[in-house]
């Protein structure tokens, strides 16, 4: 296929998983944007008032940063997970891997589509923010930045989970088991700084840490980690899952009967 033919091609699939984010819109933004609002209330205020300070902000200020990207990266994963394992369980997926349409087109195509949902909710979700405190963006295009690449990152984790997926239950299983420990070992809640050993070496090894740290230094200007650092991380993790999901693509690996 040519430039122009494989234009088309991303567009179709950018089109079609955008219209599916949005024709299903009650359970692909709504729901995050009630969980996150809870969790301002129930964190920001109610404990926030008793905890104080952090770093020279208010607890509801230093925890939003953590919050938004939790819901970007969840809500990216969940996206590219879902709709890429639907498509393969409809045998859509065959289809698109003996058309002329080249690997990497199928790829973006999905990857955007996840990474414009979790831009889409961590904008609704900062949004509902500052209906409970005051932010201004210290770092304009680092904050741009790391909210890109962390939705990279969870929407090639979320392909290559799909492509091993062998039934809607093993979709459930990562979120749940490797996600969701992650994300509360992230600093979402809490400055790193505050934990004892072994918990701070093992956050240190836990990519959502420079995620997260990387988008609160872009909205607040503080971070637990160097955003060199940060960024270096993103991006190994960007080439690092691009090249195996690429190289499950081209093998075919649980996608041909």
């Amino acid at each position: 296929m040519n430039g122009a033919a494989n234009l088309v091609a991303l567009n179709t699939i950018v089109r079609r998983e955008i219209s599916r984010i949005m024709r299903i819109w009650t359970q692909t933004l709504i729901p995050p944007a009630i969980t996150m609002t809870l969790y301002f209330v129930i964190f920001g205020k109610l404990i926030g008032s008793r905890i104080g300070q952090m770093h020279g902000f208010t607890y509801m200020q230093y925890i939003v940063p953590g919050l938004v990207m939790m819901s970007i990266i969840t809500n990216s994963y969940g996206n590219i997970s879902s709709s890429f394992f639907g498509a393969k369980f409809s045998r859509a997926v065959e289809e698109m891997l003996v058309s002329p349409m080249p690997n990497w087109v199928i790829l973006l195509g999905y990857v955007t589509g996840a990474v414009a949902r979790g831009l889409v909710v961590g904008a609704l979700v900062l949004l509902i923010a500052l209906f409970f405190t005051d932010l201004h963006v210290a770092h304009p295009i680092i904050t741009f930045l790391s909210v890109l690449l962390g939705a990279t990152v969870f929407s090639l984790a979320g392909f290559v989970n799909a492509v091993f997926a062998k039934k809607f239950d093993d979709i459930a299983l990562v979120p749940t088991f490797v996600l969701t420990p992650l994300t509360y070992l992230g600093g979402v809640f809490y400055s790193v700084d505050l934990l004892g050993e072994p918990w701070r070496s093992i956050s240190m090894v836990n990519p959502i840490l420079y995620m997260v740290n990387a988008f609160r230094f872009g909205v607040l200007g503080v971070s637990d980690v160097q955003i060199g650092v940060a960024f270096a991380v993103m991006l190994v993790f960007v080439i690092g899952l691009s090249a195996v999901a690429l190289h499950l693509l081209k093998r075919g690996v649980g996608l041909r009967s």
